[in-house]
C-alpha cells in the first residue's frame, strides 16, 4: 500500500465513530471474529504439536521454539489478512472500526483504546508489508502433518476475511476483489514451485494480481522437502516481539513473559490453590530482585519443586508457565521447559544411564527440566540400580547448575510422598511441593466448553444437563484411574465423532447441523484415560 494510501485509511479509520450507520449484520460479527481467529490459532497450535510428536527431524527449533514460531506466523497471517482487506475500502464505519480492534487485540494480546489506535494501525500496515502468503503459510506446504491441515487453515482464513469484509452489512466489489487475492494468494502459497510458477503465469494472463510481497527477512524457503521449516524471523519481523501498548502512557512497549505467564496463570479453570503458591512464590522473586537492585541482602530461595496430583490437573500446563515466569523475571537465561520421565533418563545398558541424564540436563539449562511419574525411579530392590544411578546423577547436576537449572518433579500423590521420605538428598533439595487438586465436575463441564469454544460447537441444553450428570457421576465415583481435564477432551472427541456418524447422512446441511451437540452425541461411555492434557 502506497505511504499516502496508508495515511488516508488510518484517518479514515479514526475519523468514522459516527455517521449514518448501515443495519448491522445478523450475525455477531466481533464474538463470530474471535472465535474464528481463536480457531484458526488452535490448527497452528495443534499441528505444531503434531509435527513435533511424528516428524522432529526435520525441525530446526526445539518443541518450544517450534510452537512459538508457529504462532508467530499466525498472527502474521492475521494482520496480513486485515490490511489486504482494510485498505481496499477507506471510509471503515464503526463496525469496521470495532473489527480491526478485536484482530489486533487477538494478535498483541492488547486492548487498544482510540488515542493508541494509529500508531497501531500504522504498525500493523508497515509490518502487513513486508509479509508473504508464501512465508507465512511456508510449513503448511513442506511438512505432511501440516499438508493435511491446508483446506482447514483455508477455510478458517477465508471465513476470517469474510467476517472482516462484510462486519458493516455489505461486501464492496473491491472487497469482493481483495477476497479473491487472498484465496489465490494461499493457493499459490500451498502449491509447488512449478505449480506457482504456472499458477502465476495463468494470473499474469487474466491480469489476476497475486501478493507480490518478498518473503520475510530471515525466513527460508523450502528449497526440498527435507528442508521444511522456515527460519524464526529477524527482530524486524517476529511477530511474538512486535510492540505493545502500554495502557498508561500510549507508548510502545515490548512484551513482557512474566505479563504473559501470569496472564496464562489466571486464565486456567479451578486451580485456586496452585494459583495462590505461584503466584506468591512470583511475587515473592519479584521483591528480591528489587531488594537486590537497591544493594540489600538477598534471601537464598530454593525453586526446585514437586507437583503432586493425579492424572490431568495440569501439572505440565502449570510447569510451562512457571518457567515462563522465570524468563521474564530474568532468574532463568531463557525460561524453557524440557520435559522427560523415566525413559528419557534411565538406559537400557550399564554405563549409559549418566551420559542420559547430562544430556537431558544440558538441555534444560537456563530452563526447566520436568520429571512426569518421577517417583518411577525411586523404585524398591536391586534391580533397579539404574534409577537410582540416574538420580543421583541428576542431583549432582541440582548443585553444579543451581544457577541456571530449575527442577520440577511430578505424579500420583502418595508416591511421590513416599519417594521424599526414602531419599534425604532428594528431600533436602526439594522442600517446596505444589499439590494439584482433582477437578469439580462443573469444572470439568467448563472445560468442555472451552473445547467447544476454540472448535467452534456448542452445547444443547439438554445436552448439556446430560454431561454435567455424567462428569457428576465420575467425580462421585473416583478412582486412580481418573483421568480429570484429559477425560473431558476425551469425551468431546467422542462426542464430535458421534456428532459426525449422526449428521453425515442429513442432505441438506445448515450451519446449526454443524455445530450443535445434542445429547445423543454425548459420550457418557468415553474413555477416562488417553494422553495428558
Amino acid at each position: 500500500m502506497p505511504a499516502r494510501a496508508a495515511v488516508d485509511w488510518i484517518r479514515n479509520l479514526l475519523g468514522n465513530e459516527s455517521g449514518d450507520q448501515p443495519e448491522r449484520a445478523a450475525e455477531d460479527s466481533p464474538g463470530s471474529l474471535r472465535r474464528a481467529l481463536r480457531s484458526c490459532e488452535t490448527t497452528y497450535v495443534e499441528g505444531a504439536w503434531e509435527c513435533v510428536q511424528t516428524c522432529p527431524e526435520q525441525l530446526e527449533q526445539t518443541p518450544e521454539a517450534y510452537t512459538e514460531l508457529m504462532l508467530d506466523l499466525h498472527r502474521g497471517m492475521m494482520i496480513k489478512v486485515l490490511v489486504e482487506i482494510a485498505r481496499c475500502d477507506r471510509r471503515w464505519r464503526k463496525e469496521e472500526c470495532a473489527a480491526a480492534r478485536v484482530v489486533l487485540q487477538h494478535v498483541w494480546n492488547q486492548t487498544f483504546p482510540a488515542e493508541n489506535l494509529e500508531q497501531t494501525i500504522r504498525t500493523t500496515v508497515e509490518l502487513a508489508e513486508s509479509l508473504s502468503w508464501e512465508s507465512l503459510a511456508g510449513p503448511f506446504r513442506t511438512l505432511p502433518p501440516l499438508q493435511e491441515r491446508q483446506s482447514t487453515l483455508l477455510g478458517q482464513v477465508m471465513r476470517i476475511a469474510n467476517l472482516i469484509a462484510r462486519v458493516d452489512g455489505e461486501v464492496s466489489d473491491a472487497e469482493l476483489e481483495a477476497l479473491r487475492s487472498v484465496h489465490l494468494g494461499l493457493e499459490l502459497a500451498f502449491a509447488s514451485r512449478s505449480g506457482r510458477r504456472a499458477a502465476a503465469r495463468e494470473s499474469a494472463g487474466t491480469g489476476t494480481e497475486s501478493s507480490g510481497t518478498p518473503p520475510v527477512s530471515g525466513t527460508r524457503a523450502a528449497q526440498s522437502p527435507t528442508v521444511a521449516v522456515p527460519a524464526v524471523p529477524t527482530a524486524s519481523t517476529r511477530l511474538s516481539g512486535m510492540p505493545k501498548l502500554r495502557a498508561d502512557s500510549g507508548e510502545l512497549a515490548a512484551a513482557s513473559p512474566l505479563d504473559e505467564a501470569l496472564s496464562e496463570l489466571d486464565q486456567l479453570i479451578g486451580m485456586e490453590s496452585v494459583r495462590r503458591d505461584i503466584q506468591e512464590l512470583i511475587a515473592f522473586l519479584k521483591i528480591q530482585a528489587e531488594r537486590v537492585r537497591r544493594g540489600l541482602p538477598e534471601t537464598p530461595v530454593s525453586l526446585h519443586t514437586v507437583f503432586t496430583g493425579n492424572p490431568g490437573t495440569g501439572k505440565t500446563t502449570v510447569a510451562r508457565i512457571f518457567g515462563k515466569a522465570l524468563g521474564g523475571l530474568g532468574i532463568l537465561k531463557s525460561g524453557h521447559i524440557v520435559e522427560t520421565d523415566r525413559s528419557g533418563l534411565v538406559a537400557r545398558f550399564a554405563g549409559q544411564t549418566g551420559p542420559l541424564v547430562n544430556e537431558r540436563v544440558d538441555q534444560a539449562l537456563d530452563g526447566v527440566l520436568f520429571v512426569d511419574e518421577a517417583y518411577s525411579l525411586a523404585s524398591d530392590g536391586a534391580e533397579d540400580a539404574y534409577g537410582a544411578e540416574a538420580l543421583q546423577v541428576l542431583l549432582k547436576r541440582m548443585e553444579d547448575d543451581r544457577k541456571r537449572l530449575v527442577v520440577i518433579l511430578a505424579g500420583y500423590p502418595t508416591p511421590m510422598q513416599e519417594m521424599l521420605r526414602s531419599n534425604p538428598g532428594l528431600s533436602s533439595r526439594f522442600q517446596r511441593s505444589i499439590s494439584f487438586p482433582d477437578y469439580s465436575a462443573p469444572e470439568l463441564l467448563q472445560i468442555f466448553d472451552g473445547f467447544c469454544s476454540r472448535h467452534q460447537y456448542q452445547l444443547a441444553a439438554d445436552a448439556r444437563r446430560k454431561l454435567g450428570e455424567y462428569f457428576q457421576r465420575q467425580v462421585t465415583e473416583r478412582d486412580e484411574h481418573f483421568g480429570n481435564a484429559r477425560m473431558a477432551r476425551n469425551c468431546f472427541e467422542s462426542s464430535i465423532r458421534r456428532m459426525a456418524s449422526r449428521i453425515v447422512r442429513i442432505p441438506k446441511l445448515t450451519q446449526e447441523d454443524l455445530i450443535t451437540l445434542r445429547p445423543e452425541d454425548i459420550d457418557t461411555g468415553a474413555d477416562a484415560g488417553g494422553e495428558p492434557v
